[in-house]
């Protein structure tokens, strides 16, 4: 416990670090600002990379989708939740430099605009701080390790979000790239982060020897309702993706109409 913790809390700050110094001295012309949110993308990419080898390596490693164990599935949980306090802090960075001037930034109102902009986020963060880390971690007790394998695969589709937000910083948004990244973007959270779920409902069912649509009605209730709030805020952020792709792709034509 002590160990993974330890690495997370020196790793990512020092990642965050290193990737604003780096940048800083490789495009001068950049602004702080900048560097700092394209940091904090490379260092979201990084643990999402991290985070889908780790869910992985647990799913192939287990069998048995209820009893297997993997020694990542409780090790890796306690190296994000340094990341969890560090992403938040950083989100809070941005909005600080976003802000303008210095001498024009009011603390108070710059915290508000941040819970503001980023409650959806920052409740995400909370759940998984103070309700997934005990069930991971205590609750479920010596079961389950393939799920939360299951749920580490759903950060693949991060590195794909965090390059269109850094394209769209760096005014990019009419390049070839970001159109090929903007559809890879929609492919990897709808399969890592939609369907994900009913994978994890056909493995316990493929164990059991059930049907797809009896293993609901064969599980505990709490089960049920955990899953469907997870995946729906991740319905919401797909929605959300569909409609900036379809104003993305629908740009052109429109041009050529008008």
């Amino acid at each position: 416990m002590l160990l993974p913790l330890a690495w997370g809390s020196l790793f990512f700050p020092g990642l965050f670090g290193l990737c604003t110094w780096g940048l800083r001295r490789a495009r001068p012309a950049w602004t702080y600002n900048d560097c700092v949110m394209i940091s904090t993308r490379l260092v979201s990419s990084v643990q999402a990379v991290l985070a889908t080898g780790s869910g992985i390596i647990i799913i192939r490693s287990c069998s048995n989708v209820v009893t297997d164990r993997h020694w990542l599935a409780r090790e890796y949980v306690w190296f994000l939740i340094p990341y969890m306090v560090y992403d938040s802090y950083a989100m809070y960075l941005c909005e600080w430099y976003r802000a303008g001037d210095q001498s024009s930034r009011q603390p108070l109102t710059i915290f508000r605009n941040f819970l503001s902009k980023n409650r959806l986020m920052i409740t995400h963060h909370v759940v998984i701080l103070c309700v997934l880390v005990p069930v991971a971690q205590r609750l479920r007790g010596e079961l389950g390790d393939f799920f939360v394998g299951c749920i580490f695969t759903a950060e693949l589709s991060t590195p794909f979000v965090s390059l269109g937000r850094v394209l769209i910083q760096l005014k990019q948004q009419h390049t070839l790239l970001y159109k090929v990244n903007g559809i890879l973007t929609l492919t990897t959270f709808f399969f890592c982060r939609i369907l994900l779920f009913p994978f994890m409902y056909w493995s316990y069912g493929q164990q059991q020897g059930l049907s797809l649509l009896q293993v609901p009605s064969r599980i505990p209730f709490y089960c049920n309702v955990a899953n469907a709030f997870l995946v729906a805020p991740q319905i919401y952020w797909f929605s959300l993706l569909c409609k900036k792709a379809a104003r993305l792709f629908s740009a052109p034509s429109a041009k050529k109409d008008g």
